[in-house]
């Protein structure tokens, strides 16, 4: 199993993850050269894809879908209100709708060889959820677009070998940057986006032996800096509860215009 980033932040993301016989993407909010480039660098193409994840409908996670779609008819796997407003999104052109697969939050299903189970998270979207992807003995999740976590979200994190997870802004660079306070507040909020501090304290209630990689993902471009994200996330493990440091960890921050790493499982 393996899993990259082909790219992540606010201004777009899609996530590679897949087994031997089966390839998948969690989200497509780039365009369809710049997924098929990521592609390319992993000796994949498009018509390779069994399908892709869709987390919620806003345009960072959806930008490129009409386009991959037109050319590979790859299903397009959702909630049944994320689907809807894709259907309805004039921006992604004509595409065949029977593509369209609903999921429902909690429930497993297949695609080919790795089990997908979808998870409820808070976000100002019609019905967003992040996914929990195994294959074998081997577990990734990514988990972005939440206001906040609780014990529901911990559980759905625990025992994974790898994760992408949001570390959005850092509290003090919104508070005082140039969005208006409508805005502040709903990325504040508890439907808005993981903080740097959050996101640590998240990981420390994941932690555990196995966790072998760590990704920091959907970096505002104007309230964040990857070293601030990255350095904070450290701090927030270092004093944190849980018995492990932050060096006991491959933690790295997901690029909005560059692959990542490779990781293995």
């Amino acid at each position: 199993m393996r899993m990259v980033s082909i790219a992540s932040g606010s201004s777009g993301n899609c996530i590679y993850i897949g087994s031997d016989q089966t390839h998948i993407l969690v989200d497509a909010g780039i365009s369809n050269k710049r997924i098929m480039a990521g592609l390319n660098e992993l000796g994949l193409a498009g018509g390779d894809m069994a399908g892709i994840l869709i987390t919620h409908e806003h345009s960072d996670h959806i930008r490129g879908l009409g386009v991959i779609s037109r050319k590979y008819h790859l299903p397009i796997y959702g909630t049944r209100k994320t689907l809807a407003g894709i259907a309805s999104c004039s921006s992604l052109g004509n595409f065949d709708r029977q593509l369209l697969k609903p999921v429902d939050p909690d429930v497993d299903f297949m695609v080919g060889d790795l089990k997908i189970h979808p998870f409820k998270i808070d976000h100002d979207a019609a019905d967003p959820v992040a996914y929990r992807v195994e294959h074998q003995k081997k577990c990734v999740a990514v988990a972005t677009d939440m206001g906040h976590f609780d014990e529901y979200i911990v559980e759905n994190l625990k025992g994974l070998d790898a994760v992408l997870l949001e570390s959005n802004h850092d509290v003090r660079m919104l508070e005082t940057g140039p969005y208006p306070y409508p805005l502040k507040r709903r990325i504040l909020g508890d439907h808005g986006h993981l903080s740097n501090e959050n996101a640590g304290r998240l990981l420390n209630r994941i932690l555990h032996d196995h966790l072998k990689k760590i990704f920091l993902g959907h970096l505002s471009k104007e309230n964040n800096y990857p070293e601030l994200a990255y350095e904070t996330v450290r701090l927030e493990i270092d004093e944190g509860d849980c018995p492990y440091g932050a060096s006991d960890f491959s933690i790295s921050v997901a690029s909005r215009d560059r692959m990542s790493d490779i990781v293995y499982l």
